[in-house]
């Protein structure tokens, strides 16, 4: 790998590298050990665990679609009592940053849990899944800026750690939600969750997926996520932004980097090509030492518009 600086910094947490594995495509990271070098990762983010038990929503859960995926599967996890008793000891042993995933009913769900973690030894920092399009009572938090404003005050009164907002991009506005984010305290901000879509079997006259609707994923959704990045980084300079959405290359990280993100998470590549996220975080380094970049942090937000203004 070649000799370059790729520490990053969000806010508070602190990361080896900018490449991170996004929830819901990794598991609980165990199950990755096996094909990625887990210790070279910036950091891994497991599953979403929410307050109890939930077994998700019937199958079928996930379908590929023109360039990407829906999946619906609805956040089935066995609780956040057992994510602490039974992956916790695990996670503290993978050699890089671990971020909880957590999602909760209400506001106040959310912080019983963020305070549950705070003094969770292991983990570095916590992710609020407040956008998830594919969960049975809807989990639609994220799309109302005074909520979500409340919501990461009240959690950051109740936890230590960094916290980070994963904001959904089934909005008017994104740019005011990252706002609000900011104003209540959050340390970055994830953009972006999945776009709410749909798969037809038109000879069925059905749906595809069980549950209707799904969250679309992948490279379809690369230029949405790019275009949503810019806007929030522009706006909000000082807000630390984690790219998502469609993420499978040196390349797509670089340009999520540019555009305002510093750091990046993978997701669906992780199913396809499972060693991904280790493969990536060479070739940013190749890539920035072959146009003579000392540090990734030079060229975060460093992206410029075309357009003459006067």
């Amino acid at each position: 790998m070649a000799n370059v600086d790729l520490g990053v910094r969000l806010g508070r947490l602190e990361l080896k590298n900018p490449v991170l594995s996004a929830s819901g495509t990794f598991g609980y990271v165990r199950e990755m050990a096996q094909f990625v070098a887990l210790d070279r990762l910036g950091g891994v983010i497991p599953k979403t665990v929410t307050f109890h038990a939930r077994a998700g929503n019937p199958t079928p859960r996930t379908v590929e679609t023109a360039s990407g995926m829906l999946n619906a599967i609805g956040l089935d996890n066995d609780g956040i009592d057992h994510f602490r008793s039974r992956h916790m000891p695990y996670l503290r042993t993978v050699g890089t940053a671990v971020i909880a995933n957590i999602a909760g009913e209400d506001v106040d769900q959310f912080v019983a849990m963020a305070e549950m973690l705070s003094d969770e030894p292991g983990l570095a920092g916590i992710e609020l899944n407040i956008s998830c399009p594919n969960v049975s009572h809807g989990l639609d938090l994220g799309t109302d800026a005074a909520v979500v404003e409340r919501l990461i005050r009240r959690v950051r009164s109740a936890c230590s750690l960094p916290i980070i907002a994963k904001l959904t991009p089934n909005v008017t506005d994104v740019v005011t939600i990252a706002r609000a984010a900011a104003d209540g305290g959050a340390d970055a901000v994830s953009l972006i969750n999945t776009l709410r879509g749909l798969a037809v079997d038109w000879r069925r006259r059905r749906p595809i997926l069980a549950y209707d609707y799904g969250g679309l994923s992948g490279p379809a959704i690369k230029p949405i996520a790019l275009r949503m990045v810019w806007e929030t980084h522009r706006a909000l300079p000082d807000l630390p932004i984690i790219g998502v959405g469609g993420v499978a290359t040196a390349d797509d990280a670089l340009e999520f980097l540019v555009a305002g993100a510093s750091a990046i998470q993978v997701g669906t590549a992780s199913f396809y090509d499972p060693g991904a996220t280790e493969t990536m975080v060479d070739q940013i380094a190749n890539r920035l030492a072959a146009v003579g970049v000392a540090s990734v942090t030079e060229i975060v937000g460093s992206l410029r518009s075309n357009r003459i203004t006067r």
